[in-house]
């Protein structure tokens, strides 16, 4: 993981617009490049969405940090 990595908090996003601004963000990555997101609840459902859109094969979704409070999981794009 590079020593600066974008992390996104998506806990002061709007709720309708939470999920666009994580595809947008993902979809203006290059191959290998990655970020975080922060969330005051587990994301999975967000996960599973990704999955559907971009094939489970082609992300990487890796939790750093599962609650109860926080949850953060670092998302990179593996292919596209």
């Amino acid at each position: 993981m590079p020593d600066t990595i974008e992390e996104i908090d998506v806990r002061k996003i709007p709720p309708h617009k939470k999920h666009a601004t994580i595809f947008d963000t993902y979809d203006a990555l290059d191959v290998g490049a990655s970020f975080i997101i922060i969330n005051d609840h587990d994301p999975k459902p967000l996960g599973y969405q990704m999955a559907a859109m971009h094939g489970e094969d082609n992300f990487s979704w890796d939790y750093l940090e599962k609650g109860p409070k926080i949850w953060k999981v670092h998302i990179g794009k593996i292919d596209e």
